[in-house]
């Protein structure tokens, strides 16, 4: 049985934490036999990196770079490799490209193209554990290629689908996924499970706890996908395909800020439901400045200043009622 784990940047920021994950992926290799790990940058490191080429450069060399912020995720899988040894594992770290993983080009937001995992297989035959950096590939002409924001998602469940891995786990510093982001919305409920489709729709709405790339990729693929916590040994929450008898109405709603609209999603996204919730936001003085409906989910535009009263209302009569 192979797992493949991911572990993001706030669930590595500093020593007790890293050992804590560490602990988790040596659990998992002695429960499950065979664990492969990806790892973002520690905290805020890719941001740090950033503002620090700007400081040395107003427009710098896109190869430079990425040269530069991938470095962040390299630092991280050396120093899981070091804690997994001295938690008695054997570890080794590999960039994307040690990894096998090849983008199609473009710098800043490259996109897998194909991963030849034979250098990790190899390690996994000798009961190591690979720990590999994520947001990472080699580019076409052989340069590194970063993968974007989320790209450490992505690098863990194309490596799932590569590896024919029973399972993708994605730790972070959440219980799960939420009918809305519970720090703005007190009665969110977790979810025990999702629907692939309205993982995405909430991904591409605005909710940033994973990323469209990495959901596209597991529908693609039929992977297993998990999103669970670092901090507390909970179940978390699945992702898979649901038939329609067992999806929810509405399955969560997220909000845009840039864009300043709420979005719910759910197989009863139609114009019915839309016109429904425009009359219940305008009863409690949330003016609907536009109103949509797209496969699986129903936006509203509203003024900024009333984006999280309307993400409120929103969940209220949709989720909770």
């Amino acid at each position: 049985m192979l797992i493949v784990t991911k572990f993001g940047g706030s669930s590595l920021a500093d020593p007790d934490r890293l050992f804590r994950a560490a602990g988790i992926i040596s659990d998992t290799r002695r429960g499950e036999q065979k664990v492969l790990a990806v790892v973002s940058a520690v905290g805020d490191t890719t941001d740090d990196l950033r503002e620090m080429a700007l400081e040395i450069s107003p427009a710098p060399s896109p190869r430079e770079q990425d040269a530069l912020l991938s470095s962040g995720e390299q630092q991280s899988a050396a120093l899981m490799a070091m804690a997994l040894e001295e938690l008695g594992e054997k570890a080794v770290s590999l960039t994307g490209w040690q990894a096998g993983i090849l983008s199609a080009g473009a710098y800043g937001n490259g996109e897998i193209a194909f991963i030849v995992p034979d250098r990790i297989e190899e390690i996994l035959r000798k009961d190591m554990i690979p720990v590999v950096a994520g947001f990472q590939a080699l580019s076409p002409s052989g340069d590194i290629s970063t993968l974007g924001r989320g790209g450490s998602d992505t690098t863990a469940v194309a490596l799932s689908a590569a590896l024919k891995a029973d399972e993708c786990r994605i730790y972070t510093d959440v219980d799960g996924i939420y009918t809305a982001d519970p720090r703005l919305c007190p009665g969110a409920r977790l979810l025990k499970e999702i629907d692939y489709r309205d993982m995405l729709s909430l991904s591409l709405s605005g909710s940033q706890v994973l990323h469209p790339r990495a959901v596209k990729l597991a529908m693609a693929n039929g992977i297993k996908l998990r999103l669970l916590s670092s901090f507390k040994p909970l179940p978390g929450t699945e992702l898979r395909f649901l038939s329609d008898g067992s999806r929810p109405p509405f399955a969560g709603v997220t909000r845009d800020a840039k864009s300043s609209t709420v979005t719910a999603v759910g197989r009863a996204a139609d114009s019915e439901n839309l016109a429904r919730l425009i009359s219940v936001l305008g009863d409690k003085g949330v003016a609907v400045l536009m109103g949509s409906v797209e496969e699986n989910r129903i936006s509203v535009k509203v003024a900024p200043q009333q984006l999280l009263p309307a993400l409120k209302i929103v969940h209220s009569e949709l989720i909770l009622k």
